[in-house]
């Protein structure tokens, strides 16, 4: 895939948010459209982000578990966005950020990083949190590198990642390993201390399950995994909404991931081809071919209901 921003007979419109909060007009349908023309996929904005916005900044009457944030949360945050195209996550990302305090990465193909600083212009120059925009194509360990080393130098004082964040980055098979392999290394020192703390956040629409899941297979072999939950708040004696899977009810089949590596995971090599990586050689420390089943699992689960 020579340009995967590009696949052959592209054919895709600008998205709208399914909930009333409208967003902001620099992510509206026609400056979408204009994007779309000019940098293909990463010019739309993708469903899955908006579930990812909504947990990041939660809608009135709605309470998450985990919640993204613990209250009050003192933490220098340490951000990273892969895939951030339009940089709408990134934008609301912003909002919650200290100026001075905070630091967040928004991550995408050289080629992207234009939309980017066009689109969060706000927040890189005004108002907004601390928002670095840098190149990052996926499975790019120097790209990768000169990140951390930056980081590095802006704070010495933390220079570990609290949260790696993913929005609809689940769809080429071409892509998969490549996606697998930053996930590792931007949880693996020198991002992260060992034993690490670092969240990875994942919004994720299903398309092709049969594409898919071989990714979530590999992942699990890497990371723990479990989806959202959102309970309705209510307000007197009205009796407590049942707890559910955020995204159970949204009209697309939608996750929202909370990740953290598997401890033991540190000890492994990561094997250099792509296809052993998503085979699961070399984790648990052995070279046999291996899956993880908990997504597998997961969907088997919400069967039974939201």
């Amino acid at each position: 895939m020579s340009n995967p921003n590009f696949p052959q007979n592209l054919d895709i419109r600008p998205s709208l948010p399914s909930g009333d909060a409208p967003e902001s007009d620099i992510f509206d349908y026609t400056h979408q459209q204009e994007a779309i023309r000019v940098f293909g996929i990463a010019g739309k904005v993708w469903k899955a982000a908006y579930a990812l916005n909504s947990y990041i900044r939660p809608p009135t009457g709605c309470v998450f578990d985990p919640p993204l944030f613990l209250e009050p949360d003192a933490r220098k945050l340490r951000v990273i966005e892969l895939g951030s195209g339009t940089g709408i996550v990134a934008a609301t990302m912003a909002t919650l950020l200290h100026r001075t305090r905070d630091i967040m990465f928004v991550t995408d193909l050289p080629e992207v990083c234009p939309l980017l600083e066009q689109n969060l212009q706000a927040q890189l120059y005004a108002g907004g949190g601390p928002i670095l925009v840098r190149p990052l194509s996926w499975g790019n360990s120097q790209h990768a590198v000169k990140i951390a080393e930056e980081l590095l130098e802006l704070s010495q004082d933390a220079p570990h990642l609290t949260h790696i964040l993913c929005s609809d980055l689940v769809y080429f098979p071409e892509l998969l390993a490549p996606l697998l392999r930053s996930c590792i290394q931007l949880s693996s020192p020198p991002f992260v201390a060992v034993p690490s703390d670092v969240e990875l956040i994942i919004s994720y629409k299903i398309r092709s399950l049969a594409k898919e899941t071989p990714f979530w297979a590999a992942f699990g072999l890497w990371f723990e995994f479990a989806p959202v939950l959102v309970q309705k708040t209510t307000s007197g004696l009205e009796e407590a909404a049942p707890w559910q899977r955020f995204g159970a009810s949204l009209e697309d089949p939608t996750f929202v991931f909370v990740a953290r590596r598997r401890e033991q995971s540190f000890t492994w090599d990561v094997p250099p081809s792509d296809e052993d990586l998503m085979y699961g050689i070399t984790a648990a420390g052995t070279p046999s071919p291996k899956g993880d089943d908990t997504f597998e699992t997961l969907l088997l689960m919400s069967l039974d209901g939201p």
